[in-house]
């Protein structure tokens, strides 16, 4: 039987759920490397709903899981039903969902928790030496989980952002927006993607497909 991959979504729209554009391109290079994968999201209320015209927030509630399923096309699965013993390895696109459904980095920083489900899906793939992918803002939620151990990991070069991450103990690494680093030891791959806002998607795919073929190569 073929290796099949999990992705978590965190929403749909950058500014309070997943990054549709990384997301897209997580799925086309798993697609492109004929990689099977399920995608995952929390069914539960979005942190806030924020209209992506106007940058303000909106009053009305929005369900993660309902709203993963626009990018996924229905077929999204509650992610307390994940699994980890049936999944070569994890990815997970960033927006600014992942720091503020999954986890509270966004208000936090350093000093942020990720939900409880979400720490013990990363930590059981790490434990179990399974391929970890994050993009944009995902590899701040997997330094919240997993910084005691030292992992290296890149959000770029903001160094605010980068600052709050080493406070967990993880390492930050430069890197440029078509770029991604790779934490051998620990099976982490990681890419800057839209944490550089103005860059072009062709710059986020090099990153992104980086990523998902070296978790796919290490799984």
């Amino acid at each position: 039987m073929s290796k099949k991959f999990a992705v978590i979504l965190s929403g749909c729209g950058y500014l309070d759920g997943a990054e549709i554009r990384e997301a897209v391109l997580t799925l086309l290079a798993l697609d492109s490397a004929n990689a099977n994968y399920d995608i995952f999201a929390p069914n539960e209320n979005q942190f806030h709903t924020i209209n992506h015209m106007e940058m303000s927030e909106e009053k009305e509630q929005r369900n993660i899981l309902l709203e993963s399923a626009r990018i996924a096309r229905g077929k999204v699965i509650d992610l307390n039903q994940l699994n980890t013993n049936d999944y070569a390895g994890l990815l997970i696109p960033g927006g600014f969902g992942v720091a503020k459904n999954l986890c509270t980095f966004a208000f936090d920083g350093a000093s942020a928790k990720a939900t409880a489900k979400v720490t013990e899906v990363i930590t059981n793939f790490n434990d179990q030496q399974k391929p970890i992918g994050a993009i944009c803002i995902a590899p701040a939620l997997i330094s919240l989980v997993l910084g005691h151990k030292g992992i290296e990991v890149t959000i770029g070069t903001d160094e605010s952002t980068a600052s709050e991450i080493e406070k967990t103990g993880a390492k930050h690494i430069n890197c440029e927006r078509n770029e991604f680093h790779l934490d051998q030891s620990n099976k982490i791959a990681t890419t800057p993607a839209y944490m550089f806002d103005e860059t072009k998607l062709n710059l986020v795919m090099e990153g992104i497909s980086g990523v998902v073929e070296n978790v796919i190569k290490w799984s």
